[in-house]
């Protein structure tokens, strides 16, 4: 009973520290991971409230089993074998030339032996994936190419603590005996994983299915821990990693229909023990060493910095990045990751070396994640000027499909989107700038990246089961090439399109397409009206005026696909008079009978008198 007031107040203080130092930061711009470390920092080293840091941190290291669940959660396996090169090629590049020139580094610099050195090196090469996707997540680039590219080195990383963690106990100053021979634990490891595999196929969607015809909410949040947790301790008992475990059954969970409750159930748990987790490092710090050595700590961690962007760098550039994009990654992970605060807990643990090495090597990765948001913002004033059509997102069209596919969506694809959405039609749209993308998306748009140029991009945005195509991309030529793939693959589809220009829109009919519409024209007409009305002109006898233009304008494309873009001139307002009556063409077209049935029956009498008489002195 007396240790149960003092366990209240231990909680109560670091919930107390977490509520207020996280919005602070937060709003500061350094990020809520900090908060928790500098809250942690302040109730242990400093007030000494709290002196049991390691304890808690053994506790908190669920807060990342679950962070790497509901990362699993969010791939599934198509998509995993699809960024293979990425993670395993890339990010294996990564992981091993960074931590080989930290290594050297630290080890020329006599800091560390050996052992050591190899160690602090490897640690530091990890990058701090609850920071880096935290960033990632604000800015809406997850699924943008180069967030995507990201995510594979740090899921690379992650994995790569496992074998990290193996390698302290060799390099310990007394091993330990190991009972089992190398062929067995691989083969423990080996069967672990498929046990796992063949209970996420077989047993747990079942599972979840009898558990929802329940209805027992609790029970349905009490499955998910037990599922997280069970893995995790399944492959830890294999002589694997917890964080692994959680993150394989994320992944086997992700084609689930019941993906979205058990990350929905998870969230809260990992939020909380994730911040318990970056507390706990701050509470374990030794500050005493921080102090003697803060001229080192000056040095390394910029060191730190520069030293893993140059690596990210040339080897997302040689790999096929694009400079914005290297610079991109290499500023988002150049700092250290809370995967090398478990390792450095544990090396030091295991007396590879001193705990006052292991707070070092924590402030330093601690600094270096507060100085990434300055990384971040240094990277777009490095970035070059380029046409912003040329970012790239992956092109995922799940749930495309709908009565209009909509290809471009600058500013009058937006305009008319509002009225098919206004009118109840659900509306597919893609567009091939990824920052358009990005951003429509954020407005609650059913938008795509994709390159509507491509057969293989209509057919998976669902060109199939529209009922019409609206091609308002702003090149001539883009639309053009739009329009010829459509019509050879799909002849039956309605087409509606934004000319560029008068010649673009003869073009246009003259190709047959349904409607189009110059991209001004419309707009050109109001502002002349509203002009008018400010001038002193009426109401009603602008809007007649706008009206007179728009049915001349159309008989004018009459006569000019008949006769020429020269056509028509003489009905042309160039001068406040009154022009001549409208002449029918000399010739006929087939594609305008359409046309003057529509538009001639509204034009004066005088102007409809003149085209008969035109007609009949013609024949």
């Amino acid at each position: 009973m007396q240790t149960t007031p003092f366990l209240y107040t231990q909680a109560l203080m670091l919930l107390g520290g977490a509520v207020l130092a996280a919005p602070l930061f937060k709003r500061l711009g350094l990020g809520t991971i900090l908060g928790y470390l500098a809250a942690g920092i302040l109730i242990g080293p400093v007030a000494q409230r709290i002196t049991e840091g390691e304890e808690i941190l053994h506790v908190s290291e669920l807060g990342v089993v679950f962070l790497l669940f509901i990362i699993g959660l969010e791939l599934k396996p198509s998509r995993l074998w699809q960024m293979r090169r990425d993670i395993f090629g890339l990010g294996t590049a990564q992981v091993v030339l960074t931590g080989l020139v930290l290594s050297l580094l630290i080890s020329f610099a006599g800091l560390l032996e050996w052992r050591g050195s190899v160690i602090a090196g490897f640690g530091l090469a990890l990058s701090s994936t609850a920071f880096a996707m935290q960033i990632l997540d604000e800015g809406n680039d997850t699924n943008t190419r180069y967030g995507q590219r990201a995510f594979s080195i740090l899921l690379l990383q992650d994995m790569a603590i496992v074998p990290l963690l193996a390698v302290i106990p060799l390099m310990a100053a007394q091993a330990p005996e190991d009972a089992t021979t190398p062929l067995q634990d691989f083969a423990i490891a080996v069967s672990a994983v498929a046990i796992l595999f063949a209970a996420g196929r077989y047993l747990l969607n079942p599972l979840f299915q009898v558990i929802a015809r329940t209805g027992a909410r609790d029970v349905m949040i009490a499955a998910a821990l037990l599922v997280v947790m069970g893995a995790a301790t399944l492959m830890q008992l294999a002589g694997l990693s917890m964080a692994m475990g959680a993150f394989l059954a994320g992944v086997l969970l992700a084609e689930s229909s019941y993906r979205h409750e058990l990350e929905a159930d998870i969230e809260p748990f990992r939020g909380i023990l994730q911040a318990l987790f970056f507390m706990a490092v701050g509470l374990s710090l030794q500050l005493n060493v921080i102090v003697e050595n803060y001229l080192l700590i000056i040095v390394a961690v910029p060191l730190l910095m520069l030293v893993k962007s140059a690596v990210l760098y040339w080897l997302c550039r040689i790999t096929g990045s694009r400079h914005n994009d290297a610079l991109r990654i290499g500023l988002l992970l150049p700092q250290g990751g809370e995967f090398g605060f478990v390792l450095f807990t544990a090396a030091a643990a295991a007396g590879v070396f001193s705990h006052g090495i292991s707070s070092l090597l924590v402030a330093i990765v601690t600094l270096s994640m507060a100085l990434t948001p300055v990384a971040a913002m240094l990277s777009k004033r490095l970035m070059h000027e380029q046409d912003e059509m040329a970012d790239e997102m992956d092109e995922d069209f799940e749930g495309a499909g709908a009565d209009v596919l909509m290809i471009g969506f600058s500013r009058f694809a937006q305009i008319a989107a509002q009225i098919l959405l206004a009118g109840g039609r659900d509306v597919t749209i893609i567009d091939h700038s990824a920052a358009r993308v990005r951003q429509a998306a954020t407005f609650g748009f059913r938008i795509y990246f994709g390159d509507g140029t491509r057969l293989d991009v209509l057919r998976a945005a669902g060109i199939g089961r529209a009922k019409l195509v609206a091609i308002c991309t702003q090149k001539k030529e883009t639309t053009d090439r739009i329009i010829g793939l459509v019509q050879a693959e799909y002849p039956n589809a309605r087409i509606f399109a934004r000319s560029y220009d008068r010649l673009h829109t003869l073009e246009l009919r003259a190709r047959g397409v349904d409607y189009e519409l110059r991209e001004t024209f419309e707009s050109g007409l109001l502002f002349g009206r509203k002009t008018l009305e400010a001038l002193g002109v009426g109401n009603d006898e602008a809007i007649s005026i706008m009206d007179d233009i728009r049915r001349r304008d159309e008989a004018r494309l009459v006569l000019q696909e008949a006769e020429g873009i020269t056509a028509g001139r003489d009905m042309l307002h160039s001068r406040p008079v009154r022009p001549e009556p409208l002449v029918k063409p000399k010739r006929e077209v087939n594609h305008s009978a359409d046309t003057e049935e529509r538009i001639l029956p509204t034009l004066p009498a005088e102007d409809r008198q003149r085209r008969d008489e035109t007609l009949a002195g013609t024949d």
